[in-house]
Protein backbone atom coordinates (compact mmCIF):
# COMPACT_ATOMS: atom_id res chain seq x y z
CA UNK A 1 0.00 0.00 0.00
CA UNK A 2 1.23 3.14 -0.87
CA UNK A 3 0.28 6.05 1.30
CA UNK A 4 1.30 9.56 0.61
CA UNK A 5 2.18 11.91 3.46
CA UNK A 6 -0.95 13.65 4.36
CA UNK A 7 -1.06 17.22 6.15
CA UNK A 8 -5.15 17.34 5.89
CA UNK A 9 -6.39 20.20 8.41
CA UNK A 10 -9.63 17.84 8.88
CA UNK A 11 -10.57 15.25 8.31
CA UNK A 12 -7.15 14.32 9.47
CA UNK A 13 -4.88 11.12 9.03
CA UNK A 14 -5.69 8.27 10.75
CA UNK A 15 -3.40 5.23 11.95
CA UNK A 16 -2.85 2.66 9.33
CA UNK A 17 -3.25 0.01 11.50
CA UNK A 18 -7.02 1.54 12.70
CA UNK A 19 -7.87 1.96 8.93
CA UNK A 20 -7.21 -1.76 8.54
CA UNK A 21 -9.00 -3.27 11.52
CA UNK A 22 -12.39 -1.05 9.74
CA UNK A 23 -11.57 -2.52 7.02
CA UNK A 24 -11.33 -5.90 7.92
CA UNK A 25 -14.36 -5.55 10.07
CA UNK A 26 -16.72 -3.93 8.15
CA UNK A 27 -18.80 -6.85 6.43
CA UNK A 28 -19.88 -8.54 9.42
CA UNK A 29 -18.98 -7.26 13.09
CA UNK A 30 -17.83 -10.30 15.30
CA UNK A 31 -20.04 -12.75 13.66
CA UNK A 32 -23.22 -11.04 13.68
CA UNK A 33 -23.78 -11.52 10.18
CA UNK A 34 -23.40 -7.77 9.49
CA UNK A 35 -21.62 -4.89 9.73
CA UNK A 36 -21.70 -2.71 13.02
CA UNK A 37 -22.85 0.33 10.84
CA UNK A 38 -26.07 -2.18 9.60
CA UNK A 39 -26.93 -2.65 13.11
CA UNK A 40 -29.28 -1.21 15.46
CA UNK A 41 -28.02 1.18 17.73
CA UNK A 42 -29.79 -0.35 20.70
CA UNK A 43 -28.20 -3.41 20.24
CA UNK A 44 -26.26 -4.70 22.61
CA UNK A 45 -23.27 -5.18 20.39
CA UNK A 46 -23.20 -1.92 19.31
CA UNK A 47 -23.84 -1.16 23.07
CA UNK A 48 -20.42 -2.08 24.24
CA UNK A 49 -18.80 -0.46 21.18
CA UNK A 50 -20.44 2.72 22.15
CA UNK A 51 -19.70 2.59 26.33
CA UNK A 52 -16.05 1.76 25.15
CA UNK A 53 -15.75 4.80 23.33
CA UNK A 54 -17.43 6.67 26.31
CA UNK A 55 -14.83 5.12 29.15
CA UNK A 56 -11.47 5.68 26.93
CA UNK A 57 -12.63 9.12 26.86
CA UNK A 58 -13.14 9.74 30.38
CA UNK A 59 -9.92 7.63 31.08
CA UNK A 60 -7.37 9.11 28.81
CA UNK A 61 -8.82 12.75 29.23
CA UNK A 62 -9.03 11.73 33.14
CA UNK A 63 -12.71 13.24 33.18
CA UNK A 64 -14.19 13.44 36.75
CA UNK A 65 -17.12 11.94 37.73
CA UNK A 66 -19.45 15.29 37.81
CA UNK A 67 -19.06 15.52 34.04
CA UNK A 68 -21.07 14.14 31.49
CA UNK A 69 -19.40 12.70 28.26
CA UNK A 70 -21.65 13.48 25.17
CA UNK A 71 -21.01 12.28 21.65
CA UNK A 72 -22.92 14.41 19.40
CA UNK A 73 -23.30 15.00 15.84
CA UNK A 74 -23.37 18.77 14.03
CA UNK A 75 -19.45 19.54 14.56
CA UNK A 76 -17.94 22.71 16.81
CA UNK A 77 -20.07 24.46 14.70
CA UNK A 78 -23.33 23.48 16.28
CA UNK A 79 -21.43 23.90 19.40
CA UNK A 80 -21.07 27.68 18.70
CA UNK A 81 -24.60 27.64 19.37
CA UNK A 82 -25.63 24.84 21.80
CA UNK A 83 -22.93 26.52 24.46
CA UNK A 84 -24.60 29.68 24.52
CA UNK A 85 -28.68 28.43 24.52
CA UNK A 86 -27.48 25.55 27.86
CA UNK A 87 -25.30 28.68 29.64
CA UNK A 88 -26.79 31.91 28.54
CA UNK A 89 -30.62 31.50 26.89
CA UNK A 90 -33.20 32.34 29.74
CA UNK A 91 -36.92 32.48 29.56
CA UNK A 92 -36.81 35.58 32.06
CA UNK A 93 -37.04 38.85 29.86
CA UNK A 94 -35.64 40.65 32.93
CA UNK A 95 -32.54 38.48 32.76
CA UNK A 96 -29.34 40.26 30.66
CA UNK A 97 -26.81 36.98 30.63
CA UNK A 98 -23.55 37.78 29.56
CA UNK A 99 -20.08 35.63 28.77
CA UNK A 100 -16.71 36.67 26.79
CA UNK A 101 -15.11 35.53 24.25
CA UNK A 102 -11.77 35.24 23.19
CA UNK A 103 -11.21 35.97 19.52
CA UNK A 104 -8.32 34.52 18.57
CA UNK A 105 -8.74 33.98 15.06
CA UNK A 106 -11.36 32.47 12.64
CA UNK A 107 -13.49 30.31 15.26
CA UNK A 108 -13.24 32.05 18.04
CA UNK A 109 -14.80 34.79 15.90
CA UNK A 110 -17.51 32.29 14.56
CA UNK A 111 -18.56 31.12 18.16
CA UNK A 112 -18.47 34.98 18.93
CA UNK A 113 -21.24 35.57 16.49
CA UNK A 114 -23.45 32.22 17.02
CA UNK A 115 -23.03 33.74 20.81
CA UNK A 116 -24.01 37.54 20.14
CA UNK A 117 -28.00 36.91 19.76
CA UNK A 118 -27.83 35.34 23.62
CA UNK A 119 -25.50 37.89 25.15
CA UNK A 120 -22.10 36.85 24.07
CA UNK A 121 -19.42 39.81 23.35
CA UNK A 122 -15.44 40.25 22.54
CA UNK A 123 -13.56 40.13 25.65
CA UNK A 124 -10.30 40.69 23.58
CA UNK A 125 -9.91 40.35 20.01
CA UNK A 126 -6.99 40.35 18.20
CA UNK A 127 -7.78 41.49 14.46
CA UNK A 128 -6.19 44.85 15.10
CA UNK A 129 -3.15 42.55 15.00
CA UNK A 130 -4.01 40.12 12.24
CA UNK A 131 -4.58 37.32 14.50
CA UNK A 132 -0.71 36.47 15.41
CA UNK A 133 -1.31 35.65 19.31
CA UNK A 134 -3.22 35.08 22.42
CA UNK A 135 -3.73 37.35 24.91
CA UNK A 136 -2.22 37.25 28.52
CA UNK A 137 -4.85 37.17 31.12
CA UNK A 138 -4.27 40.50 32.15
CA UNK A 139 -5.76 41.67 28.88
CA UNK A 140 -8.96 40.25 28.83
CA UNK A 141 -12.05 42.41 29.54
CA UNK A 142 -14.66 40.53 31.36
CA UNK A 143 -17.32 42.04 32.29
CA UNK A 144 -18.85 41.90 35.76
CA UNK A 145 -21.36 39.15 35.95
CA UNK A 146 -20.17 36.71 33.21
CA UNK A 147 -21.36 33.57 33.14
CA UNK A 148 -18.49 32.00 31.53
CA UNK A 149 -15.47 32.68 29.46
CA UNK A 150 -14.91 30.84 25.82
CA UNK A 151 -11.81 30.29 24.55
CA UNK A 152 -10.43 28.56 21.12
CA UNK A 153 -7.64 26.61 22.68
CA UNK A 154 -5.70 25.96 18.78
CA UNK A 155 -6.75 28.49 16.00
CA UNK A 156 -6.62 25.81 13.19
CA UNK A 157 -6.38 28.18 10.31
CA UNK A 158 -4.26 30.48 12.00
CA UNK A 159 -2.47 27.99 13.19
CA UNK A 160 -2.09 29.78 17.11
CA UNK A 161 -2.37 27.98 20.16
CA UNK A 162 -3.26 29.25 23.75
CA UNK A 163 0.33 28.83 25.25
CA UNK A 164 -1.07 28.02 28.87
CA UNK A 165 -5.16 27.58 29.99
CA UNK A 166 -6.36 30.79 31.57
CA UNK A 167 -6.15 30.36 35.42
CA UNK A 168 -9.28 33.20 36.62
CA UNK A 169 -12.17 33.56 38.80
CA UNK A 170 -14.68 33.18 36.14
CA UNK A 171 -15.24 29.24 34.62
CA UNK A 172 -14.69 29.12 30.94
CA UNK A 173 -16.11 26.76 27.51
CA UNK A 174 -13.13 25.60 25.33
CA UNK A 175 -13.29 24.65 21.90
CA UNK A 176 -10.34 22.52 21.53
CA UNK A 177 -10.93 20.68 18.06
CA UNK A 178 -7.86 20.89 16.61
CA UNK A 179 -5.89 19.76 19.98
CA UNK A 180 -8.48 17.64 21.49
CA UNK A 181 -5.96 15.05 23.33
CA UNK A 182 -2.43 16.67 22.65
CA UNK A 183 -2.83 18.54 26.09
CA UNK A 184 -4.25 18.14 29.74
CA UNK A 185 -7.08 19.69 30.34
CA UNK A 186 -7.45 21.34 34.10
CA UNK A 187 -11.25 20.37 34.67
CA UNK A 188 -11.46 22.85 37.32
CA UNK A 189 -11.70 25.95 35.23
CA UNK A 190 -14.18 24.48 32.97
CA UNK A 191 -17.94 23.69 32.94
CA UNK A 192 -18.05 22.47 29.13
CA UNK A 193 -15.25 21.28 26.63
CA UNK A 194 -16.01 20.45 23.19
CA UNK A 195 -14.71 19.81 19.49
CA UNK A 196 -15.08 17.97 15.99
CA UNK A 197 -13.36 14.76 15.99
CA UNK A 198 -12.07 15.14 12.40
CA UNK A 199 -8.81 16.83 13.13
CA UNK A 200 -7.23 14.95 15.63
CA UNK A 201 -9.31 11.73 17.36
CA UNK A 202 -11.49 10.25 13.90
CA UNK A 203 -13.36 10.72 11.03
CA UNK A 204 -15.77 13.37 10.76
CA UNK A 205 -19.17 13.04 12.06
CA UNK A 206 -18.55 13.02 15.68
CA UNK A 207 -18.30 15.93 18.31
CA UNK A 208 -16.81 15.08 21.64
CA UNK A 209 -18.41 17.13 24.73
CA UNK A 210 -17.74 16.94 28.15
CA UNK A 211 -20.63 19.37 30.00
CA UNK A 212 -20.15 19.50 33.94
CA UNK A 213 -23.22 18.02 35.41
CA UNK A 214 -23.99 21.10 37.30
CA UNK A 215 -24.83 23.26 34.09
CA UNK A 216 -27.16 20.62 32.77
CA UNK A 217 -30.73 21.55 34.29
CA UNK A 218 -29.65 25.65 33.36
CA UNK A 219 -31.10 25.09 30.26
CA UNK A 220 -34.81 27.17 29.90
CA UNK A 221 -37.44 25.02 28.66
CA UNK A 222 -37.92 26.68 25.32
CA UNK A 223 -34.97 25.22 24.22
CA UNK A 224 -35.64 22.45 21.89
CA UNK A 225 -34.87 18.63 22.94
CA UNK A 226 -32.30 18.00 20.62
CA UNK A 227 -30.27 20.82 21.66
CA UNK A 228 -30.32 20.29 25.29
CA UNK A 229 -27.26 18.76 26.72
CA UNK A 230 -29.10 17.53 29.41
CA UNK A 231 -31.22 15.26 26.72
CA UNK A 232 -27.87 13.34 25.58
CA UNK A 233 -26.26 13.24 29.79
CA UNK A 234 -29.11 11.02 30.51
CA UNK A 235 -29.31 8.49 27.67
CA UNK A 236 -25.92 8.09 27.35
CA UNK A 237 -25.73 9.87 23.63
CA UNK A 238 -28.59 7.60 22.53
CA UNK A 239 -31.21 9.53 22.84
CA UNK A 240 -31.37 9.23 18.49
CA UNK A 241 -29.34 7.06 16.16
CA UNK A 242 -26.01 8.24 16.84
CA UNK A 243 -23.01 8.81 14.52
CA UNK A 244 -22.03 4.82 14.68
CA UNK A 245 -19.02 4.78 12.19
CA UNK A 246 -17.43 7.91 13.58
CA UNK A 247 -17.75 6.59 17.24
CA UNK A 248 -16.56 3.27 16.00
CA UNK A 249 -13.46 4.19 14.28
CA UNK A 250 -12.96 6.89 16.86
CA UNK A 251 -12.92 4.38 19.56
CA UNK A 252 -10.25 2.36 17.59
CA UNK A 253 -8.03 5.83 17.70
CA UNK A 254 -8.34 6.25 21.06
CA UNK A 255 -7.13 2.69 21.81
CA UNK A 256 -4.20 3.29 19.90
CA UNK A 257 -3.50 6.81 21.39
CA UNK A 258 -3.69 4.69 24.84
CA UNK A 259 -1.19 2.29 23.73
CA UNK A 260 1.38 5.00 22.39
CA UNK A 261 1.41 7.07 25.48
CA UNK A 262 -2.38 8.72 26.00
CA UNK A 263 -2.20 12.36 26.18
CA UNK A 264 0.91 12.90 27.42
CA UNK A 265 2.48 10.59 24.86
CA UNK A 266 0.48 12.93 21.92
CA UNK A 267 1.89 15.66 23.76
CA UNK A 268 5.36 15.28 23.77
CA UNK A 269 4.95 14.02 20.21
CA UNK A 270 3.18 17.31 19.22
CA UNK A 271 5.85 19.29 20.74
CA UNK A 272 8.78 17.61 18.82
CA UNK A 273 7.27 16.96 15.58
CA UNK A 274 5.92 20.67 15.09
CA UNK A 275 9.59 21.92 16.72
CA UNK A 276 11.10 19.79 13.57
CA UNK A 277 8.93 22.45 10.79
CA UNK A 278 9.27 25.83 12.75
CA UNK A 279 13.36 24.90 12.99
CA UNK A 280 13.26 24.44 9.44
CA UNK A 281 11.29 27.98 9.17
CA UNK A 282 14.02 29.69 11.33
CA UNK A 283 17.12 27.99 10.02
CA UNK A 284 15.83 29.27 6.31
CA UNK A 285 17.48 32.69 6.54
CA UNK A 286 14.23 33.99 5.54
CA UNK A 287 12.82 31.84 2.85
CA UNK A 288 10.08 30.62 5.38
CA UNK A 289 8.24 32.85 7.64
CA UNK A 290 6.09 32.19 10.23
CA UNK A 291 3.45 34.89 10.74
CA UNK A 292 2.37 33.97 14.58
CA UNK A 293 4.29 35.23 17.41
CA UNK A 294 6.41 32.42 18.66
CA UNK A 295 4.95 31.83 21.87
CA UNK A 296 1.75 31.10 20.45
CA UNK A 297 2.70 28.65 17.42
CA UNK A 298 0.27 26.22 17.01
CA UNK A 299 2.02 22.19 17.76
CA UNK A 300 -0.63 20.85 15.58
CA UNK A 301 -1.14 23.39 12.80
CA UNK A 302 2.20 24.74 11.42
CA UNK A 303 1.39 27.74 9.05
CA UNK A 304 4.10 29.46 7.12
CA UNK A 305 4.86 31.75 3.80
CA UNK A 306 7.16 32.11 1.28
CA UNK A 307 8.29 35.61 -0.39
CA UNK A 308 5.44 35.62 -3.04
CA UNK A 309 2.53 33.63 -4.35
CA UNK A 310 4.02 31.85 -7.54
CA UNK A 311 6.31 30.76 -5.37
CA UNK A 312 3.84 29.26 -3.08
CA UNK A 313 2.01 27.63 -6.05
CA UNK A 314 5.67 25.83 -7.04
CA UNK A 315 6.16 24.52 -3.25
CA UNK A 316 2.44 22.97 -3.74
CA UNK A 317 3.10 21.80 -6.96
CA UNK A 318 6.74 20.31 -6.12
CA UNK A 319 5.51 18.80 -2.49
CA UNK A 320 2.94 16.67 -4.69
CA UNK A 321 4.84 15.29 -6.37
CA UNK A 322 6.93 14.09 -3.50
CA UNK A 323 3.40 13.11 -2.03
CA UNK A 324 3.30 15.62 0.86
CA UNK A 325 -0.17 16.49 0.39
CA UNK A 326 -3.11 19.36 1.50
CA UNK A 327 -0.68 21.85 2.49
CA UNK A 328 -2.46 24.50 1.10
CA UNK A 329 -3.12 27.55 3.89
CA UNK A 330 -6.91 27.82 4.18
CA UNK A 331 -8.37 30.00 1.21
CA UNK A 332 -9.10 33.05 4.07
CA UNK A 333 -5.38 33.50 4.81
CA UNK A 334 -3.46 31.84 2.12
CA UNK A 335 0.33 30.26 2.17
CA UNK A 336 1.35 27.05 3.64
CA UNK A 337 -0.45 25.00 6.66
CA UNK A 338 1.31 21.88 7.49
CA UNK A 339 -1.42 20.17 10.28
CA UNK A 340 0.85 17.55 12.28
CA UNK A 341 -2.35 15.33 13.71
CA UNK A 342 -2.02 12.76 16.50
CA UNK A 343 -1.81 9.92 14.13
CA UNK A 344 0.05 11.58 11.50
CA UNK A 345 3.48 9.43 11.23
CA UNK A 346 6.71 11.43 12.37
CA UNK A 347 8.28 10.01 9.01
CA UNK A 348 6.00 12.35 7.09
CA UNK A 349 6.98 15.00 9.19
CA UNK A 350 10.79 14.76 8.33
CA UNK A 351 10.16 13.89 4.64
CA UNK A 352 8.30 17.28 4.77
CA UNK A 353 11.02 19.24 6.72
CA UNK A 354 13.71 17.83 3.75
CA UNK A 355 12.10 19.06 1.02
CA UNK A 356 11.46 22.09 2.42
CA UNK A 357 15.34 22.32 3.07
CA UNK A 358 15.58 21.14 -0.61
CA UNK A 359 13.50 23.58 -2.39
CA UNK A 360 14.89 26.48 -0.74
CA UNK A 361 18.36 25.58 -1.51
CA UNK A 362 17.15 25.21 -5.15
CA UNK A 363 15.00 28.23 -4.97
CA UNK A 364 16.11 30.73 -2.71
Amino acid sequence: MERVHNFCAGPCTLPVSVIQELADELPEFEGSGMSLIEMSHRDPVYDRVHHETLGLLRRLCLVPEDFSVLLLQGGASLQFAMAPMNLLATDDPAATPRAGYVVGGSWGMKALQDAAGFGGYAAWDGADEHYARMPAATELTVEDGSRYLHVTSNETIGGIRLPEFYDLDIRQVGDMSSDYLTRTIPWDRFDLVYGGAQKNLGPAGLTVVFARNSILEQAPASIPSYLRYQTHATTDSLANTPPVFAIWATGKVLRWIEANGGVAGMEARAAERSAMVYRAIEDSDGFYRSPVDVACRSRTNVVFRLGSEELEGRFLTEAEQQGLMNLKGHRSVGGMRASIYNALPTESVGVLVDFMKRFAANHG
